[in-house]
């Protein structure tokens, strides 16, 4: 590594590892439905602009079966935490229990997960 570029990786890595990983802080599920449901979820991230913000939620089962995924199009630098929703996520009638998690632009996941008890149907 050259001088030049060990300064360059010096003077932007700050920038980089600035923000965190996202961390899913709460999150309801409401039944609307058969087996389908309506999630808000509340996400807690460092976005710190376009080059590194918090871009999705996804709902897993607890055997990690993809269940829905909320895509987030622009950061949330002056909104933290914030909340979204997602409806008409259709859950087998078999899961109890489904895992959310975040996921960022440049970590992509890594942050807290949130486990949480579906209402009954």
């Amino acid at each position: 590594m050259t001088r030049f570029s060990a300064l360059v990786t010096l003077c932007f890595f700050p920038l980089l590892s600035a923000a965190n990983e996202v961390d899913v802080i709460n999150a309801e599920a409401i039944n609307t439905g058969e087996n389908t449901f309506h999630f808000n979820v509340t996400l807690k991230h460092q976005d710190t602009g376009w080059q590194h913000y918090a871009n999705k939620w996804q709902i897993l089962s607890p055997t990690g079966e993809l269940l829905g995924t909320r895509v987030l199009f622009h950061p949330h630098e002056n909104e933290q935490p914030f909340t979204r929703g997602l409806s008409g996520v259709v859950i087998p009638k078999n899961i109890r229990t489904v895992i959310i998690r975040g996921y960022d632009s440049v970590h992509e996941t890594g942050g807290q997960e949130f486990q949480l008890t579906l209402p009954g149907n």
